[in-house]
């Protein structure tokens, strides 16, 4: 039903499209919003909300052990222009081409900064798990 909600949404508002960047992104957007919309309405304390594809799904232990604002924590402390491309791309569902538009960057740069994140966060998760299983 949330789903549906979000495309008919895409349908009423299909002439606001401006043909700048992806159709792919601007639907996901809007579909976003219309799940995370649902969401804040339902849930008042709900904060984050982290969309996956399915065939993208990893299962990682160190993931299961972090909480919301350790995470938010470990993001907010990459480097600005790191944690931007990061958000924008992992968060917002913009495509490189369209972060490398708005931060006026050359695509293969924010694919490089998302890469310089992952590997960042990635190391900082590991750090902490071992900080928390030598403390247990």
């Amino acid at each position: 039903m949330i789903v549906n909600d979000g495309f008919l949404t895409v349908f009423k508002k299909i002439d606001r499209y401006s043909g700048t960047g992806s159709l792919k992104a601007w639907i996901r957007r809007i579909v976003f919003n219309a799940l995370s919309d649902h969401f804040r309405k339902e849930n008042k304390y709900l904060k984050f909300i982290i969309l996956e594809e399915k065939d993208k799904i990893k299962t990682d232990t160190a993931l299961d052990n972090i909480y919301y604002d350790e995470l938010i924590s470990l993001v907010d402390s990459l480097q600005d222009t790191t944690k931007n491309v990061f958000i924008k791309y992992a968060i917002e569902g913009y495509s490189h081409r369209e972060i490398g538009v708005l931060m006026d960057m050359s695509e293969g740069n924010s694919k490089w900064h998302l890469h310089k994140a992952r590997q960042k966060l990635k190391e900082m998760i590991s750090h902490k798990n071992k900080e928390q299983n030598h403390a247990s």
